[in-house]
């Protein structure tokens, strides 16, 4: 549907990702600090998982939540990084294009689906402020396990759309990716025929998955604002804000990279800014979400003493 013949060319096969640099010192420094990032964010996150599932007093709505969150963060990551520190350290920086078309589709549909599920945690934080004596009622374990799938579900099925806009592109040469992974705007760049209109539905679509869930999130918090400033004491105030402090910071960490790299014209499309901006979005959030998630939380530093208490008697 969107390949068109070009002659006397030969179709890509596979694609070279540049990566960060050419120099082999520099490449085993950032391999180094890349791969205490990648195992940190996996620890971390998977640690979240850990307490969640072994402490029955956060077998709660926000927590069941934070779990989801915590196991999206960790396939994120590992989509992408675990083939970046190959490259770092190998002579060859090839990925096939049937390779490729996996990444970017794999990749596309966990960030759709943390984007789509963030609103499902700021409308958690609303039912619990708003309405906290019908919490549990609206909050059923049946409408929550709905609300977790169908992030996951939508996550697959508009990713789908969006890589195959991009990799049935025609690529005629040249394969090298100035990326470290098969993000879309960076193969995008390497059609050998104008991409106006896929720009414009890829835009369609971005404003639908990214505008769209902030919307809601504004509209929850609005919500939430008001809720909040009908509390007459500080101290319920502070506590009431501080529940929602740490859902408002992974939010704003998540939206703000992927706004910029998604949602501007592919004319203005810079390698090596993007790649930043690409890693801090990637990376960085997995890396802080469980630490914005767990020292500003007793519930998770009680469970994290309990577990380790529990460890040692056992031992």
């Amino acid at each position: 549907m969107w390949m068109i013949p070009v002659q006397n060319q030969s179709w890509v096969s596979e694609f070279i990702l540049l990566g960060f640099s050419g120099d082999p010192t520099t490449n085993s420094i950032l391999f180094i600090v890349f791969l205490l990032i990648y195992l940190s964010s996996v620890l971390g996150n998977g640690l979240i998982i850990m307490l969640i599932c072994l402490d029955t007093q956060l077998h709660t709505p926000m927590y069941f939540f934070l779990c989801i969150l915590a196991l999206l963060d960790m396939c994120y990551v590992t989509t992408t990084m675990p083939q970046m520190l190959v490259h770092l350290v190998a002579h060859s920086q090839t990925i096939s294009f049937a390779g490729c078309w996996l990444q970017m589709y794999v990749f596309g549909s966990l960030a759709t689906t943390e984007s789509t599920f963030f609103v499902v945690m700021a409308y958690d934080r609303y039912v619990a402020i708003c309405h906290p004596l019908r919490y549990s009622v609206i909050l059923n374990w049946g409408l929550c396990v709905w609300l977790a799938a169908g992030t996951w579900i939508c996550g697959f099925f508009f990713s789908l759309f969006h890589t195959f806009f991009t990799m049935n592109l025609p690529y005629c040469g040249p394969n090298r990716v100035n990326h470290y992974f098969c993000e879309s705007p960076a193969v995008r760049s390497l059609a050998c025929m104008d991409t106006h209109l896929i720009e414009m539905v890829d835009l369609v679509l971005s404003v639908f998955l990214v505008v769209t869930p902030i919307s809601l999130i504004v509209a929850s918090y609005i919500g939430i604002v008001k809720a909040i400033l009908k509390i007459k004491s500080t101290q319920g105030r502070c506590k009431a804000f501080s529940t929602c402090a740490s859902h408002l910071t992974v939010v704003t960490l998540f939206y703000g990279p992927s706004t910029y790299i998604y949602m501007k014209p592919n004319s203005s499309y810079s390698p090596e800014r993007d790649k930043q901006i690409s890693l801090f979005y990637n990376a960085f959030t997995a890396l802080l979400n469980p630490v914005v998630y767990s020292l500003r939380n007793k519930d998770m530093k009680r469970a994290f003493f309990k577990v380790m208490g529990r460890s040692r008697v056992d031992c």
